[in-house]
Parts: C-alpha cells; sequence; structure tokens
C-alpha cells in the first residue's frame, strides 16, 4: 500500500533532521559537549593549546582530535567567531516532549516559552539564567525561533548541554498542555496592568510558566490570549526597556522567590 504524500514527507523532514549537525566552538561550550554523555559527538577540531587545556574532556569524550595549525584553524565557521581555537561538529540534543520535562516539576516548579524569539545571542543568555535560578525547561517554537547554533551555546556557556531547551511546533498548544498540568501561565508585557511580583505570588502552591516575547512585537495575539495573567516589571524611570534576556533573568528570579 503506497504511503499518503504527507506521510513521506513527515519522514523524510524527520530523516533530514537527524542527518543535520552544527558547530559547537569556544572551550567553554566546547568541553561542556564533550562532557555531555547525551551530546552525539562527531568532529573535534583543536589547536595544539586548546588540546591541552582540553585535554581532560578530550579523554573523556572517546574522539581523536584533528590538530590544525591555528593559522588555517579548518573548522566551517563563520568569519569572526571566537574559538579560541576548538570548534566541535555535534547532532542536535533531543530533550523529549514538555511532558516528559515538566510534568513532575511540583509546585515550585518552573517553565520558560518564548515566543519568536530569533536572536541565539538572547536565546543563549536566557538559557544560563535559566539553569541559574532552576527552571525545569526552556520551550520555544521549532519555526521562527533560534536553533542550536554555535552562536547560542558560546553565549550560553554550557547551559545548552544540561538546560533542556525544547522546540515545540504549536506554543500556545504547549502552554495550554501546562495548564493542564497546573502551571498558572503568567505573559511579560509592558502595558499590562498587573505588576510581575503581584502576578507570581498567585501561583503559591503552583508550577508557573513565564511567557516572553520578542523584543519590539513582544507576544502575539494567540499567546497573549493564552496566558492566565498579563504582567510588567516595575520600572524606577517613566523610560527605558529590558533586553528580553535581562526581563527573562528578573522574572526568573522574582520567580524564585515565591
Amino acid at each position: 500500500m503506497k504511503k499518503p504524500t504527507w506521510v513521506v514527507e513527515k519522514e523524510k523532514a524527520r530523516r533530514q533532521a537527524a542527518a543535520e549537525t552544527l558547530w559547537l566552538f569556544g572551550l567553554h561550550a566546547v568541553r561542556d559537549a564533550l562532557e555531555n554523555p547525551a551530546r552525539e559527538k562527531l568532529t573535534l577540531i583543536v589547536t595544539k593549546n586548546a588540546a591541552d587545556r582540553l585535554g581532560e574532556a578530550i579523554a573523556t569524550s572517546g574522539l581523536t582530535p584533528e590538530i590544525v595549525d591555528p593559522r588555517k584553524f579548518s573548522a566551517p565557521l563563520d568569519p569572526g567567531s571566537v574559538h579560541q581555537g576548538a570548534a566541535l561538529e555535534v547532532r542536535a540534543l533531543d530533550w523529549g516532549t514538555v511532558q516528559d520535562q515538566l510534568s513532575d516539576a511540583g509546585p515550585g516548579g518552573i517553565a520558560l516559552c518564548l515566543d519568536r524569539v530569533t536572536d541565539p545571542h538572547n536565546v543563549g543568555a536566557i538559557l544560563r539564567s535559566a539553569e541559574v535560578f532552576g527552571a525545569s525547561a526552556v520551550i520555544a517554537t521549532a519555526r521562527h525561533a533560534a536553533p542550536e547554533t554555535g552562536a547560542l551555546a558560546k553565549t550560553a556557556s554550557g547551559a545548552l548541554e544540561r538546560q533542556p531547551y525544547l522546540r515545540v511546533r504549536n506554543l500556545a498548544a504547549s502552554m495550554e498542555e501546562l495548564r493542564d498540568m497546573g502551571y498558572l501561565l503568567i505573559g511579560l508585557d509592558g502595558e499590562a496592568e498587573t505588576a510581575l511580583e503581584t502576578a507570581v505570588a498567585q501561583a503559591s502552591g503552583r508550577p508557573l510558566a513565564l511567557v516572553l516575547g520578542a523584543e519590539g512585537p513582544g507576544l502575539r495575539d494567540k499567546t497573549r490570549e493564552t496566558c492566565d495573567i498579563l504582567a510588567h516589571i516595575p520600572f524606577a524611570r517613566d523610560f527605558g526597556s529590558l533586553n528580553v534576556s535581562n526581563a527573562a533573568a528578573v522574572a526568573l528570579y522574582a520567580a524564585g522567590r515565591r
């Protein structure tokens, strides 16, 4: 029996995704990936100096590195990438589903939902803050969001290897799934009347999800409508704004002080 076209296309897309690789670079990002048993590691290119600094991690990984002249660094990186003499080809991590990562977070659980945040440096910084403040996962859309890249990994400073970064087809649907698990959904919106501290207090005894939109457009209408509460971060003055990664850090800190 011939498979339907949509099934064939879905299987093709899955095979293509499995075949895709990315290059991580920089000593911190490469070291943490080498030491992560869940990360599929393919090719390691290092200078002699970087190999010496990564010696223990290289031994743990079981990879045989390619030692190159620092003046002829052969890894296919974007010009200007600060690689520090180390680049590692890997496959993307598979963190499983929203249910896998967040269903048993408990009343103190925290999740972050990112609505079309596309800058890899912002997402890397958010992953780093999420790890520091104990978030269970960061959720973003599969499209129109920052994918795993070397730049994201370097900004995350190792957090990409430890902080679940889930990519979903439909953010609003995943938010509904979180609500069904007992999460209170708090969307950050500069025009909201409720202060963040007040909104967070309403999540006493239950997990919460902080929802942040891209700088400029903010939350999309559907995302905003799916939130239980919209809240703003109070400012001391009437001007200025926060970068989305800074807003995430402030919101995570507030959530952790419940």
